[in-house]
C-alpha cells in the first residue's frame, strides 16, 4: 500500500505572516506524522518555507512551472529554479491554469517532463466541468487528459490528482461513488507505483471517509491548507 501524501495548494494566498501557520504545523505533526506532508506556497514564500521546514517531514513545492529550462519569458518560473529553491514537487495543470490560461494537456505533458529532468515530482492534475458530469462524460474527459498529459515514460515518483472542477472551492464534495469510480478506472490506466490524489473542497470533516477510500493515496488540500488547525484536521484522519 502507498504511504499517504497530504499536499497543500495555497494558490495566490499568504504573506509572509502566513508562514506562523507552518510554524504551528511543524509542531502538531512532531517527527514522524501518519502520512507524508507537502506545501505548495506562492513561489514568494517557497525558499523561506524551505528553509523553515528543512528539519522537520514537511516538504514544500511549487504551483506550476515553465517547460523551458530558462529564456525569454517574462515572469515565468522553471522547473531548475523551483528545484534550486530547494522544492521538491511541483502542481502541473491544475484546473484553474487549463481554463485561466488556457493551457492544453500537450503543455502540461511538457511541464511534467520539465519537472521530471529538474528532479522534481510532478502532480498532474485532472479532472472534468459539471457540463461534461451531467453529460456522463466524467470517465473519458478524465482518462484522455491522463493519456495526454502523462509523460512518454511514466516512473513512480508521478502524482496524479484527481479534482473535480465543480468541486473546486464550492464547497461541493463528489460523493464516495464518483470518487472510487474515477480512481478505480485512473489505478487500471496507470498502474500500482502511481499515487492517485483526490482533490475538491477536502475538509476535516469529511477526510477520514474520502482518504480511506480504496485507490485514494492521498489528498490535494486548497482552502483548508492555509490553517495548520484544518490541514492537521486532515492529516491526521489519514
Amino acid at each position: 500500500m502507498l504511504r499517504k501524501l497530504i499536499a497543500g495548494n495555497w494558490k495566490m494566498n499568504g504573506l509572509r505572516h502566513s508562514l506562523d501557520e507552518v510554524s504551528s504545523l511543524i509542531q502538531k505533526v512532531g517527527k514522524d506524522p501518519k502520512a507524508d506532508i507537502l506545501i505548495c506556497p506562492p513561489a514568494l514564500l517557497l525558499m523561506e518555507m524551505a528553509r523553515q521546514t528543512k528539519d522537520s517531514p514537511i516538504m514544500v513545492g511549487g504551483q506550476d512551472c515553465h517547460w523551458r529550462e530558462c529564456g525569454a519569458h517574462t515572469g515565468e518560473i522553471s522547473a531548475q529554479m523551483l528545484a534550486d529553491a530547494e522544492a521538491s514537487h511541483v502542481i502541473v495543470g491544475h484546473s484553474e491554469r487549463r481554463a485561466d490560461c488556457g493551457e492544453s494537456s500537450k503543455i502540461v505533458k511538457d511541464k511534467a517532463e520539465a519537472a521530471l529532468a529538474a528532479g522534481l515530482v510532478p502532480i498532474i492534475c485532472v479532472g472534468e466541468t459539471l457540463e461534461q458530469r451531467e453529460a456522463g462524460e466524467a470517465a473519458s474527459v478524465v482518462r484522455e487528459q491522463v493519456e495526454q498529459s502523462l509523460p512518454a515514460h511514466p516512473k513512480s515518483e508521478i502524482i496524479i490528482a484527481y479534482e473535480p472542477v465543480w468541486a473546486i472551492g464550492t464547497g461541493k464534495v463528489a460523493s464516495a461513488g464518483d470518487i472510487a469510480e474515477i480512481h478505480a478506472l485512473l489505478r487500471e490506466q496507470v498502474g500500482a507505483a502511481i499515487r492517485l490524489l483526490y482533490g475538491g473542497s477536502v475538509k476535516p470533516g469529511n477526510a477520514a471517509e474520502i482518504l480511506h477510500l480504496d485507490n485514494v493515496d492521498g489528498a490535494l488540500v486548497g482552502g483548508a491548507s492555509l490553517r495548520a488547525e484544518d490541514f492537521y484536521g486532515i492529516i491526521k484522519n489519514s
